[in-house]
């Protein structure tokens, strides 16, 4: 099986990623798909959305998703002085991640990014793409696109069911 962690050891290349916590654990998404970081403020809900989706923001005229990656990631709901919105610019879409903190860029050469292990995680296993070791650090690495246009994400239309409706 040729999965995206395998790809990127094979090449031999460096990436950077930002890193940031959401409860005890710190991950990483390609920096290459962050387009701001701004301090968390509040979203106006909408109806019947799901719990994970805390609501949209106006963004110099862009309407913008909000995800709470805690409550996607089956952790308690929290907001604090260091929450922070991760805005995102995925497939042709800007879509506003909160996270508990940002820590850092790092910089991650094939060598330093395995495979996820085999265990089970509140994440589905097709975003994540793989772990990142950075000295004492271990960094879970997300398909941060393929997440958030994924259809359980709810963010993207379905084209086929779009028409059809």
């Amino acid at each position: 099986m040729n999965t995206p962690a395998a790809q990127i050891n094979t090449a031999g290349t460096i990436s950077e990623f930002l890193t940031f916590t959401l409860g005890k654990e710190e991950y990483g998404v390609d920096i290459l798909k962050v387009q701001e970081i701004r301090g968390y403020d509040s979203v106006t809900r909408l109806p019947d959305a799901p719990d994970y989706i805390k609501g949209v923001i106006n963004l110099r005229g862009t309407i913008v998703p909000v995800i709470d990656m805690r409550v996607k990631f089956r952790l308690e709901a929290k907001v604090d002085a260091l929450t922070v919105m991760i805005v995102l610019n995925v497939a042709n879409r800007v879509v506003g991640m909160v996270v508990d903190s940002v820590s850092d860029v790092v910089q991650l050469g094939g060598d330093q990014i395995r495979q996820m292990p085999e265990v089970g995680t509140g994440i589905d296993r097709r975003y994540l793409t793989g772990i990142g070791a950075l000295e004492e650090r271990m960094l879970i690495l997300l398909d941060i696109e393929g997440l958030m246009t994924s259809t359980d994400m709810g963010l993207v239309v379905d084209e086929a069911a779009a028409q059809a409706a």
